[in-house]
């Protein structure tokens, strides 16, 4: 009996041990954890930031492809005449 109770106190103290260890283990992983929210919502933040940039980037080439294209038919235009208009001058 003297031997069961030993071994119950020595069974209870290394439970005492262990459960201590382990809540602040789980403190720990609790903290690292909400540090890894916060990173997240962070990352997120930026990407969210990123794809705005983006779109408006994308926006704008868009525009500035679109100028571009009006200019190349404007002078492909200019070209035509200044070439009719060379023709009709050697013709006289």
């Amino acid at each position: 009996m003297k031997r069961v109770v030993k071994l119950s106190m020595v069974a209870l103290a290394v439970s005492m041990v262990v459960g201590c260890a382990s809540s602040s283990d789980i403190d720990g992983l609790q903290s690292q954890i909400d540090s890894l929210k916060t990173s997240v919502a962070q990352a997120s933040s930026d990407a969210s930031s990123a794809m705005s940039a983006a779109n408006d980037a994308s926006s704008r080439a868009a525009a500035a492809e679109s100028a571009a294209n009006r200019a190349a038919q404007y002078a492909q235009e200019t070209s035509s005449k200044l070439d009719s208009m060379f023709k009709k001058t050697m013709m006289k």
